[in-house]
């Protein structure tokens, strides 16, 4: 049967409301007797708070309250239970929060930090993961444990290690082995909201929450936990999403700022809203973590791959957020791009007293690619094969199950890599060393779901009037990437009515069900398969009430443009909103609405870190053409492909869209974007030093769509929203080295370090 409103170019429904500046961003709450939140950071990155005064900011006229590490019930949130919203005793990074303000506007508040005074004693400090893990190295946290020596330790306690089959004897058989070190950056989301939020309490003390968070529903469960450790046990807690201006990752785990807003509203019993500066979303929101990876890898002389051997060093920073678990997911590429059989994998987060980690776009799969992409063009090359059919021989399939226990069934990795080598013209160029190359590198991604949590569940609730207008309140994000788009698409296919008529409402923990929140690709496929479970309910019912108006069985009814008909007589039908209105009528009388709770059946890992962690995985290939001057070390891509193994095409113009946006975001982390740290302080927390492309900036861009169809997807789709750059910087990399024979090792790739190497290669 031909579809309607799935698979076609619709518009985002939230485009309007943007474009037209009436969307309500974080920025933009406004609340009765709203006080105004600032915060003062530390002044070193690592030392004891020996004293700190705070009258005279007390004494200020305006402010309405002053808070301390000291004057706050102990609490500690993030990944391990380590960071303490307001910093008592010392403080293990620049970012470290010392003190808070409230006040009736924001220069007030800003006045009072200069006016508390803190004394410091400050300590040794360490800013380099490998240092960190010496004996003898200052200790971040003193009652840490970690590992099997049951010490203090700046070495996270858990060990990610993942070991399938025997690497040592495959080793031992591989017609070719290379290895090498390969090291990443951090660089941040540069989301254009800055993050913010406003926290108030009603007469009976249940907490309202204004956020422009990824994880309402996790976000609502920290906070009820944070509120019984404040003393207000089983109070209510409501997140409100405001419109979010971008998130990437940057918002799935509560900060700071969010506990200290509550503390201070319940302490003033006036709302409280903070919003972030330009300069405070560089220093105290969370960036991609930072990586250095040895990897060794080996084949036979006919090219199929035989083992790959990686260690990872992470530098976690001071505190644990999502950035800590990033080693688990980047598993996936090390057990599961291409055909491994034999795998050994080790990696270490270690404490350190720089900034602390968030989940990024991609999470932890950019910089294991990197390596992997960039070791897979050296294996080839020693092998003497052309890369691109080295990546032919060992490239994944439908049907397999990876050493991980991943279990592949639509995979359209070899087409992707066809549309790549066709549309850039591989064939015949490659090897000249001329100035000009080309490289391409491959990806697989979770595509169904990743499950992190004991849930990776969405809720969905449908509501239909007497008229036919439908209201979807789903607990699925929208983060800026068209999810209520794609939602509103899937319910009005089933229902047979204009996407017009359909109102999804996402924002409000009040409304909406429960769900595990925006990341890991996950959306369009779980809230989509939610959506798609709770239309048919409403249509089921739809259908009983028109199946004794036309005499007819339910089974043998259709419904198209707000009409319900017999498929065996188009003449005999009936309008939606006239069933709807005698459903009240009929014996009993009843209501349209429906609920469906998704779960896919996917599985959490085991000891050993296997198992079926997505119902799919998806799969995409880029290729770059550059030109590289020789005299400068200058690369300019000259044309960009990027194809995408995605199910189904929901919306083919909001998919080309999610490509090409991480193709540039990507291509941001490839050659530019880098957070200079110096001692623990960031040296470049704006957008003129911190360098990101622009507009002008974005090469010709090629978003090849790959259709598959999954089985268990919405219509057959597919997760996108991260896999779109995770190849460019092995792509980028493997293309410059075709261009001019050298090989850069670290990101950023820039001119600097090409120029470097290819000096050092004609010493």
């Amino acid at each position: 049967m031909e579809l309607t409103t799935v698979g076609k170019r619709i518009a985002k429904k939230d485009a309007p409301s943007k474009v037209t500046g009436s969307a309500v961003f974080i920025q933009d709450v406004a609340l009765q007797g709203m006080l105004y939140g600032k915060i003062l950071y530390s002044r070193y990155p690592h030392a004891r708070i020996k004293r700190i005064d705070t009258t005279k900011a007390e004494a200020l006229a305006g402010v309405k309250a002053v808070l301390t590490g000291t004057t706050i019930p102990a609490f500690t949130f993030g990944v391990y239970k380590d960071n303490p919203p307001l910093k008592a005793g010392k403080v293990c990074s620049l970012r470290d929060e010392v003190a808070a303000v409230a006040a009736i506007d924001p220069d007030i508040a800003e006045a009072a930090l200069d006016l508390i005074e803190v004394e410091y004693e400050e300590l040794p400090a360490v800013f380099d993961p490998i240092e960190a893990m010496k004996e003898g190295a200052p200790l971040i946290h003193e009652s840490h444990v970690g590992g099997k020596e049951k010490k203090p330790t700046n070495v996270l306690n858990l060990p990610w290690r993942l070991l399938a089959g025997d690497v040592e004897s495959a080793r031992k058989e591989a017609a070719f082995v290379v290895e090498g070190t390969f090291r990443t950056q951090w660089v941040t989301h540069c989301c254009l909201g800055t993050s913010g939020c406003v926290a108030l309490f009603d007469a009976a003390n249940n907490l309202t929450v204004y956020s422009n968070t990824q994880i309402p529903s996790l976000a609502q469960k920290d906070f009820v936990e944070a509120l019984g450790t404040f003393g207000l046990k089983n109070r209510k807690v409501r997140i409100i999403q405001s419109v979010i201006g971008g998130g990437f990752g940057s918002k799935l785990d509560t900060y700071a700022y969010e506990y200290i807003a509550i503390l201070l509203a319940m302490k003033t019993r006036r709302p409280v809203k903070f919003v972030f500066t330009r300069e405070e979303e560089f220093l105290a929101t969370s960036p991609r973590q930072c990586s250095i990876t040895r990897i060794s890898q080996g084949c036979t002389k006919e090219g199929k791959l035989l083992f790959r051997d990686m260690e990872m060093i992470l530098d976690n920073g001071a505190y644990t957020s999502w950035g800590a678990t990033t080693p688990s997911v980047m598993m996936l590429p090390i057990s599961s791009l291409y055909k491994v059989p034999n795998i050994k994998y080790v990696a270490k987060c270690v404490y350190t007293n720089n900034t602390y980690s968030q989940a990024m776009r991609g999470y932890g799969n950019p910089q294991a690619t990197f390596a992997i992409e960039s070791s897979i063009e050296e294996l080839a090359e020693a092998a003497g094969i052309d890369p691109y059919e080295f990546r032919m021989i060992n490239a994944n399939e439908p049907g397999e199950t990876t050493p991980q226990r991943f279990k592949i069934t639509s995979c359209g990795m070899k087409e992707c890599m066809q549309e790549v080598k066709g549309r850039l013209g591989w064939s015949g160029k490659r090897r000249e060393k001329s100035g000009r190359g080309f490289g391409m590198a491959t990806l697989v991604h979770v595509g169904g779901g990743a499950r992190v949590y004991k849930s990776d569940g969405c809720g969905t609730i449908i509501k239909v009037d007497d008229y036919g207008k439908v209201d979807v309140f789903t607990g699925s994000s929208d983060i800026g990437q068209g999810s209520e788009t794609v939602i509103a698409q899937i319910v009005a296919e089933v229902l047979g009515v204009p996407m017009d008529d359909i109102n999804v409402i996402n924002n409000d923990t009040d409304v909406c069900p429960w769900d595990v929140g925006a990341h890991a690709s996950r959306t369009t496929f779980v809230a989509g398969n939610s959506a798609l479970g709770a239309a048919r309910e409403i249509r089921r019912q739809i259908f009983e009430a028109a199946a004794s108006a036309l005499e007819e069985d339910p089974s043998g009814l259709e419904i198209k443009a707000g009409t319900i008909f017999a498929r065996h007589n188009n003449e005999k039908k009936i309008a939606l909103g006239k069933v709807l209105r005698n459903i009240h009528y009929m014996p009993g009388g009843k209501m349209l609405m429906a609920e469906y709770f998704y779960d896919p059946p996917n599985e959490n890992f085991d000891r050993e870190f296997k198992g079926n962690l997505s119902v799919t995985y998806a799969y995409g290939a880029h290729g770059v053409e550059v030109e590289v001057d020789r005299e400068t070390g200058q690369v300019r891509i000259i044309n960009y492909v990027a194809a995408h193994d995605v199910g189904k095409a929901l919306n083919p113009m909001l998919l080309e869209g999610q490509i090409s946006g991480g193709g540039a975001m990507g291509l941001g982390y490839a050659l530019m974007e880098n957070m200079v740290y110096k001692d623990g302080r960031l040296m470049n927390p704006n957008y003129l030093d911190y360098k990101m492309l622009t507009a002008r900036d974005i090469p010709p861009m090629q978003a090849v769509i790959v259709e598959t169809d999954e089985q268990d997807g919405p219509y057959g789709a597919k997760g996108i929203g991260e896999p779109g750059l995770v190849p460019t910087a092995p792509a980028i990399a493997n293309a410059i080295y075709d261009a001019v024979g050298v090989r850069i090792r670290d990101l950023p790739i820039t001119a600097e370090k090409v120029l470097a190497a290819l000096k050092a290669r004609k010493e």
